[in-house]
């Protein structure tokens, strides 16, 4: 990990609110500056003022007093809130380019990358990182400037005294590096077994129900209290290794101030300096302890700021999707072809698609069947563009898909998937999906996946919200619903993945009228186990082994006796059942 790199890139962040950041430098600096005046007052006051011959009325002195403290204050407020200001801006910068790589993130990156993790590294890492890289910056600036003034009037006063508190830099430089490398070594601990924490809550969270089920809870728990007991451990290593800082840099630091105290008592016995002079010059030394005492304090919070920023430069830098496509289209008549298409996934010894032939003409509906493992899903995520043919093309009204931009290839289609995905929002918001607002569309659409009955019955009707993901619906409404949200996005060709499989036989007989208004109209591909919902498909393509190995009409399946034929009989669907029945 290389932290320099990184502070580095995290500065091209700040580059666009220099100003607001130089102005908060400058106020800090003015507010340093001022810190010398108070032990001059001090000299000024102890050698002129006891002898009577201040100078100027003794009502002046609490008012100057009080006005520098004053100003020096106001200095020190408005150097913080520029800095924050400026601060917020990269945070909200760094947000918005992580959600751009997740959203652009080649499919892999979801096989790696838990929802709740990435929930922490979008929202928490960047204001963690930011917010302690601020804090040690306002740290470096507020105290730094400090001491900088407060070394540059002690060297004004006597330069000897001064040149002595610069013996202790070496030992002070050593204990920084040894103590900045162990604190980066077990931040990154502590970083990393933070997210194990996450994605651990993030899995029970998500399958509670499964938990349950189980009676996993003890287990859960256990798993849980183990990475929590190993983040303690690297956080308190981590906390260590800052606290150490401050009492090593103290004694070293201890030391310089001994040898320059003697030898101002020295002096001061000599009489070759001034009551005034020895009592300003004790002050301001005495002065510097706190800035330097929260200088040592800033390793860190400036590891631990790089850490975080590290970590969501490394998500930033995820592969984005390839998308090598330039080709659009408009809107398209839906004649699908796959032409021997091969694809074989990494890692895995038999290929998911291997030599797979379909033809879908324009307007009919074609199922796909097969057992578990067969290549049908993986056959619609390379419709899709999910996953690349390594052999073979896929063609939609004659063009070769890889030609076409992702997102214009993606329009063609609305899917619905076994995996039913809701968000957080009003059931119209789930129907419309980032398409244009129509009301009168929504409810045409709720009435096609006969969910508007129950819509109606709603208090806030369409604009009820649904919880995460649809929990306060029954599966049935939330596969329904989603069906809906296929319906409104009318793309023409569709895709039902199991889309029926969560109904009930009389929800599911009036989604598939729905489905069949559209025969003829739309390209539907459907993907099924219970057969009796393709079975007035207008060929039935029947999958093993990532290749079609019968293909046909149910009836002329049925006649050929086939595997087709032995999943029906296995189904007990009548042979002879060629139409669907009436409603």
């Amino acid at each position: 990990m290389n932290l320099k790199l990184t502070a580095k890139r995290l500065f091209t962040y700040a580059r666009p609110h220099k100003w607001g950041g130089l102005l908060g430098i400058l106020a800090f600096f003015l507010s340093a500056a001022m810190e010398p005046l108070l032990p001059a007052l001090l000299h000024q006051m102890l050698d002129t003022g006891f002898t009577g011959d201040l100078g100027y009325p003794l009502w002046l002195v609490p008012v100057v007093i009080v006005g520098l403290f004053a100003v020096r204050g106001t200095l020190a407020f408005a150097g913080k809130y520029l800095l924050g200001w400026a601060s917020s801006r990269i945070v909200l910068a760094l947000r918005s380019d992580l959600v751009g790589a997740i959203l652009r993130a080649d499919a892999s990156l979801y096989s790696k990358l838990s929802p709740g993790v990435a929930a922490s590294r979008v929202i928490n890492d960047p204001q963690s990182s930011a917010g302690s890289l601020s804090g040690a910056i306002t740290t470096l600036l507020r105290d730094g400037t400090t001491l900088i003034a407060l070394l540059g009037y002690l060297f004004y006063l006597n330069w000897k005294l001064s040149l002595l508190s610069l013996v202790t830099l070496p030992l002070l430089a050593l204990i920084v590096r040894k103590v900045h490398a162990r604190t980066v070594r077990v931040g990154s601990l502590s970083y990393e077994s933070q997210n194990r924490l996450v994605g651990i809550v993030d899995d029970f969270t998500r399958a509670w129900r499964v938990v349950r089920t189980f009676g996993a809870g003890d287990f859960e728990r256990k798993r849980f209290d183990a990475e929590a007991s190993r983040l303690r451990r690297a956080q308190m290593k981590t906390l260590a290794a800052g606290a150490m800082m401050t009492p090593l840099t103290q004694i070293a630091a201890s030391i310089g101030v001994a040898l320059i105290l003697t030898l101002g008592l020295a002096q001061a016995r000599a009489g070759t300096v001034s009551v005034g002079e020895f009592v300003a010059f004790i002050t301001a030394l005495l002065m510097t302890i706190g800035p330097m005492r929260h200088l040592a304090d800033i390793t860190q919070p400036v590891v631990g700021g790089l850490i975080g920023a590290n970590a969501c430069f490394a998500l930033i830098d995820t592969p984005q999707e390839p998308d090598s496509g330039t080709g659009e289209i408009a809107h398209c008549d839906g004649d699908i072809r796959f032409d021997n298409v091969r694809i074989q996934y990494p890692g895995s010894e038999q290929a998911a698609l291997a030599g797979l032939n379909v033809e879908i003409t324009a307007g009919k509906t074609i199922a796909l069947v097969g057992p578990s493992g067969s290549g049908k899903t993986t056959a619609v995520s390379s419709l899709l563009g999910f996953v690349a043919p390594m052999a073979g093309v896929i063609t939609l009204d004659g063009i070769d898909i890889q030609t076409l931009r992702k997102a214009s290839l993606r329009q063609q289609f609305a899917v619905v998937s076994q995996d039913i995905v809701l968000f957080d929002d009003t059931i119209a918001a789930n129907v419309v999906y980032a398409q244009p607002l129509d009301l009168g569309r929504v409810e045409v659409a709720l009435r096609a996946a006969n969910l508007w009955d129950f819509v109606k019955t709603l208090p806030e009707g369409m604009q009820t919200t649904i919880g995460t993901n649809g929990s306060r619906l029954s599966g049935g409404q939330r596969q329904r619903l989603a069906i809906a949200r296929a319906l409104y996005k009318d793309s023409p060709i569709w895709v039902f993945d199991e889309a029926t499989s969560a109904l009930d036989t009389e929800s599911e007989r009036i989604v598939q009228q729905s489905i069949d208004q559209w025969h003829g109209q739309k390209t539907l591909i459907l993907i099924a186990h219970r057969l009796s919902t393709i079975r007035n498909a207008d060929s039935i393509y029947v999958l093993a082994d990532g290749r079609v190995v019968e293909s046909g009409n149910h009836a002329e399946l049925m006649e050929h006796n086939g595997l087709y034929a032995g999943m029906v009989c296995a189904q007990a669907l009548p042979a002879n059942l060629t139409e669907a029945p009436n409603a």
